[in-house]
């Protein structure tokens, strides 16, 4: 009878393990997900700035010294 409440306790222990361990997992894969997004913004936003930029140099008359 001692054995059986010594397994039925390991049991709910591990148990406990694993949904921490799960929590943890869920927790690195939205982090990494929102660093990923905010990386796609950052270039994008460096893109869209490139191409003002480019629009601009193209509009405003050019240095006559060059």
């Amino acid at each position: 009878m001692r054995r059986l409440f010594l397994l039925a306790l390991a049991t709910s222990l591990l148990a406990g393990c694993a949904v921490v361990t799960v929590a943890s997992t869920a927790t690195s894969i939205a982090v990494g997900t929102v660093g990923l997004a905010a990386d796609a913004a950052i270039g994008t936003v460096r893109i869209t700035g490139k191409a003002v930029g480019a629009a601009a140099d193209a509009m405003l008359p050019g240095d006559p010294a060059k």
